[in-house]
């Protein structure tokens, strides 16, 4: 890999899909910065940029086992401040990889071909 991180990765080092990514990247090269939520915490000020870019209906995973034990009221998101306070208690139902390049782009999600189009060099 290069010197020059040219995407941070944004997810959980134990998620299958994470995993999946990063070694799509090593195996291609492609230097990149992890920041694991579990070791380091959600960066709120990350999480507000994604929140304001993508919406934050598409950072949810509402279809993973932790969103799913969460209580109806917790489950009750309709403003962007209860997503994200959510979010950073609950780290787990943020969808990843979070991907963003170093010229400001973001991906959500892991698939080879997008990758390919996202980060190949």
């Amino acid at each position: 890999m290069s010197n020059k991180p040219c995407a941070k990765i944004f997810g959980i080092a134990n998620c299958s899909t994470v995993k999946k990514a990063l070694i799509w990247c090593q195996a291609r090269n492609i230097a990149y910065d992890f920041h694991d939520y579990k070791k380091s915490g959600v960066p709120l000020d990350r999480l507000d940029e994604w929140c304001k870019t993508l919406g934050w209906k598409a950072l949810i995973n509402t279809k993973g086992p932790i969103w799913r034990k969460l209580t109806p009221e917790q489950q009750d998101i309709t403003t962007q401040s209860k997503a994200v306070a959510t979010m950073v208690e609950f780290s787990s139902i943020i969808r990843r990889p979070i991907v963003e390049t170093a010229e400001g782009q973001i991906l959500v999600g892991f698939d080879e071909k997008v990758f390919e189009g996202f980060l190949a060099p």
